[in-house]
């Protein structure tokens, strides 16, 4: 299924900020900071990359919902869904 580019500009804009995050969680590994902080960054960039999957898949279910044929693509997005909770 291909999805609408458009749609999606916020969740490729939250993983752009992820792999930010994540760059600095690696630099702060690096640089020997503390376990608090590097807690508190993982937990944020796991939580952005939740959220951004979150959109993908709303966006993918909304396109199934158009499309009456696409049950089977449909069932695939439920089941990604529910490995993210």
């Amino acid at each position: 299924m291909q999805l609408d580019a458009s749609e999606l500009k916020s969740a490729r804009d939250r993983l752009a900020r992820v792999q930010g995050q994540i760059g600095g969680i690696i630099k702060m590994l690096d640089e020997g900071r503390d376990c608090t902080e590097l807690l508190n960054q993982l937990s944020a960039a796991s939580t952005a990359l939740s959220r951004a999957g979150l959109t993908i898949i709303s966006t993918g279910m909304r396109a199934c919902a158009n499309n009456p044929a696409g049950d089977a693509e449909r069932v695939a997005l439920e089941k990604a869904f529910m490995s993210l909770a």
